[in-house]
């Protein structure tokens, strides 16, 4: 009985610390307070549902720009954060005091100003009236409290630090290299408020048009029971093996990174069955809680979501969708299957049982096969949708639309009816060591996988936008909660098939509240990251941070990544996925291209994006301040910092991916073909798991110390083989500028060139560096392709070419060239032996050091000493 009562204690203490971090931990008891909180969230996920569908032009009716549909957006979280969130821990949490709504009411009022008021604004650009002025400054202020209330204190306190340097950073008191000229208080606020450049730019555009809808879509699937579906599959799977609670964490925690974007969310979501039941099998508290928060940061990592990071990446980058998750998707995966891995070796070294001892070898190579497999099914059931859509288009014309509906409405009542064989998923701690065999699991919950390929099927193969594919796959998952249980009922010839009609209605509302209260802290971060993206446009401090960079790192190359990576970590800390996002790209990509050129390192934009995000992402285990580490704990009863540094020990592999793809950018399949993107993917995931065993200390037994570190150098040398090979014989050769063109013409689909540049920045500092031009698909001459793709534009003079034309905001620009810069020569790929030739002495050393082991390991076996 005490055990049952310190169990409820517990699931109690956790839906407190999700509700403070994510939803609102306010629960009024009151009519009019509990109304305010279930209608006001609905009402927010109808109006996100309307301006996403088409029936606005339809109907001509709430037709309104995106300036105005972000504004009732931001109006709706800033409400929502006052009423949800009490702003103190002596605040009440059962009613909602009379100042709380007046304050709630004027922040959304000032929050929406450019709704209702859009046209005035719009009349007054540039010259902002005292009302303007007055409602920006009461917006601003209020928009901070509210994300300080839904995330906490850091993203807060780092807004202000932008706002004082925006109005102070002309302090003559202040060091030279960091003063600017600084701005009135007009200025500031109409830059802030009243533009697109501020709160209502591209973070909350892609808040309200696209994140919104996916994590509402993430809300109903866990709702129709998906999140429970998958967990439980991955322990029937798992469960048996050595360590399994932990491989299956792994394995959840991925599938459950597609349903939320938030790693608290998703620690607490799977945290809760997968802890105890890794204690249960002989794992620390703290090393339980470690793997738990590494795989749930993980989910934020993977496409095709990547906690919403993914569509902000490709406003920025200024690539498609599909690019990202391309360019995403080996790191993702081979940090995955290394966590799989360094699982499996921290049960080998405990000796822990299991009803199957598979050899590691045996394991990973069975692993490895079962999710090349799933990619291949996914990637196959995709294309062959696109082959019957085309078809039908083809045999059905303006109807097919309804023919391939009516298709998929079969398919659906048909994986219904094969669910409702079996009896429904249970979700308590008891069922998950009871579970019924892999297969008996996997078909309860097929029709949870048609949403989820619906969705990937019209971003990846239709390409249709993310906040179109969002709102179509919204509506499949809005049918399956309606419709699931009744049909259901009906295939087991129940009888109270309306009682499950009217649940499933409750179950839609709930879903779309929950959605909808999820999104609360995300738009009000979001409306905050523009505060401090308008303060990096309005002041130029990447610039300042660029040269406080170069001064640590002295110049050189990789104390630059190292300072860059430590400064992400530290901005992240406490931010939400997205917002973290905003803020480490804002101001930490452009020092990476700045002085990356300077220093040779010639990378595409999206890598560095990539590089900041990724330990952007680790300040969420990093402590003093990893909130996914304090979520872990509170289940796993071991010390938070304890559990922080080793969940960071066990994310090594993903704090050394972003150096790898820096120097190696085949790790981002860029400009890489489909074999050769299986070749890279293959010798990554390999170096990966060596790097894993030496930094475990243990492969096929436990490691000397000179075999860890022949282990770590063969990893090292799988990654990045031309390190060698440069020293051998130079990458590049230098050409004249004047073949700019022809190249630019002849070049390949898809590929860049490589340019050195002189000139002087806005600072009036010489520069001379080398950039990375994109080239897109080929053009009529080599000028129209380099305008069209990289946004740029050369004139001759004297025989020389000088910059005479930027696309703003094209990828030339971004780079942070500017006009009348000389073009004075280009790079081309040398020709020379291929690196993958150090692969082979790689292999050697790593074949010595596994017939060592496993002499070793047969002496002990046979109780020889060894």
């Amino acid at each position: 009985m005490a055990q049952e009562e310190d169990i409820r204690t517990q699931d109690t203490n956790l839906e407190d610390f999700v509700a403070d971090s994510d939803t609102g931990g306010r629960l009024p008891r009151d009519a009019f307070g509990k109304a305010a909180l279930w209608y006001i969230p609905l009402v927010w996920s109808l109006y996100q549902l309307w301006i996403a569908s088409p029936l606005p032009f339809i109907l001509r009716i709430g037709v309104w720009n995106d300036t105005q549909t972000r504004a009732i957006h931001l109006g709706f979280a800033v409400l929502l954060a006052f009423i949800a969130f009490p702003g103190l821990k002596s605040s009440p949490r059962h009613r909602i005091p009379l100042p709380t709504w007046v304050v709630a009411v004027i922040g959304a009022l000032a929050s929406s100003y450019l709704f209702y008021n859009y046209s005035g604004v719009a009349d007054r650009t540039g010259n902002p009236s005292g009302m303007d002025v007055a409602i920006s400054i009461i917006g601003i202020v209020l928009l901070m409290e509210a994300a300080r209330r839904s995330l906490g204190f850091p993203l807060m306190g780092v807004a202000l630090f932008f706002l004082a340097y925006v109005f102070f950073g002309s302090w003559s008191g202040l060091p030279e290299v960091v003063q600017w000229k600084g701005a009135s208080l007009n200025k500031a606020m109409s830059h802030m408020w009243l533009t697109t450049e501020g709160v209502f730019g591209v973070a909350l555009g892609v808040s309200s048009g696209f994140v919104f809808l996916f994590v509402l879509f993430g809300a109903l699937l866990n709702q129709a029971g998906a999140g429970n579906y998958f967990l439980k599959l991955a322990f029937a799977a798992l469960g048996h093996l050595r360590g399994g609670p932990a491989k299956a964490a792994v394995i959840a925690s991925a599938a459950t990174g597609l349903i939320s974007g938030s790693s608290i969310a998703n620690v607490v979501t799977t945290g809760t069955f997968t802890i105890p039941l890794m204690k249960k099998v002989g794992f620390p508290a703290t090393k339980a809680g470690a793997v738990e928060v590494s795989s749930s940061i993980n989910g934020v990592l993977t496409p095709p979501v990547m906690g919403a990071v993914a569509f902000l990446m490709t406003e920025y980058v200024g690539i498609s969708y599909v690019e990202v998750v391309k360019t995403a998707i080996v790191p993702a995966a081979i940090s995955y299957i290394a966590l799989v891995y360094i699982v499996h070796l921290e049960a080998l070294k405990m000796n822990m049982p299991g009803t199957s001892r598979m050899h590691p070898v045996k394991f990973m190579l069975g692993a490895i096969c079962i999710i090349a497999t799933s990619i291949v099914i996914a990637g196959g059931t995709l294309f062959l949708c696109g082959v019957v859509v085309d078809a039908a288009q083809s045999l059905f014309g303006g109807a097919a639309t309804w023919v391939i509906v009516a298709a998929m409405a079969v398919a659906y009542v048909a994986a219904v009816r094969f669910a409702a064989k079996g009896p429904d998923l249970e979700m308590s701690l008891e069922s998950m060591e009871h579970l019924p065999p892999t297969k008996e699991i996997f078909k309860t919950g097929i029709h949870y996988l048609m949403p989820i390929l619906l969705l990937m099927y019209l971003l990846m193969i239709e390409r249709k936008s993310p906040g179109l594919s969002a709102f179509w796959s919204t509506i499949a998952m809005l049918v399956i909660l309606a419709t699931q249980n009744p049909l259901k009922a009906f295939f087991r010839g129940e009888t109270d098939a309306v009682a499950h009609l009217r649940a499933g209605f409750a179950d839609i509302a709930d879903g779309l509240i929950i959605g909808a209260r999820n999104m609360i802290g995300l738009a009000a971060a979001m409306g905050v990251a523009g505060i401090i993206v308008g303060a990096v446009t309005l002041t130029g401090i990447g610039q300042v941070m660029a040269e406080f960079v170069e001064f640590l790192s002295g110049g050189n190359l990789l104390a630059m990544l190292f300072f860059v990576a430590v400064i992400s970590i530290i901005l992240g800390m406490g931010l939400p996925t997205t917002a973290n996002y905003i803020v480490v790209s804002s101001l930490m990509a452009g020092v990476v291209v700045e002085l990356g050129a300077q220093n040779g390192l010639i990378v595409p934009l999206v890598a560095v994006h990539m590089f900041v995000f990724y330990f952007g992402i680790m300040a969420d285990v990093t402590p003093p301040v990893g909130l996914a580490s304090f979520a872990a704990a509170a289940i796993s009863k071991g010390d938070p910092l304890r559990t922080g540094f080793q969940a960071f020990f066990y994310s090594i592999r993903t704090a050394l991916l972003p150096f790898l793809f820096i120097f190696n950018t085949d790790l981002l399949l860029i400009n890489v073909g489909p074999y050769q993107a299986v070749f890279v993917f293959i010798i990554a995931m390999i170096a990966m798991l060596l790097f894993a065993a030496g930094t475990m200390n243990y492969f096929m037994v436990k490691s000397k110390i000179w075999e860890s570190a022949i282990l770590l150098l063969v990893a090292f040398t799988l990654f990045q083989p031309g390190y060698f090979l440069n020293k051998l014989q130079p990458e590049f050769e230098t050409r004249a500028a004047s073949e700019i063109f022809d190249r630019a013409a002849a070049a390949p689909d898809g590929t860049s060139l490589r340019v050195r540049l002189i000139g002087e920045n806005l600072n009036g500092d010489p520069v001379d560096a080398r950039y990375l031009l994109p080239l897109g698909d080929a053009g009529p001459d080599g000028e129209t392709r380099l305008f069209d793709s990289a946004g740029i534009e050369f004139r001759e003079e004297d025989g020389q070419l000088f910059v005479d034309n930027l696309n703003f905001g094209g990828p030339s620009e971004q780079l942070g060239i500017d006009f009348d810069w000389e073009l004075a020569e280009l790079d081309v790929a040398a020709d020379r032996l291929p690196k993958e030739l150090f692969y082979i002495p790689a292999f050697l050393l790593l074949g010595a050091v596994y017939f060592l082991q496993m002499r070793r390991k047969r002496e002990q076996t046979e109780g020889v000493p060894a």
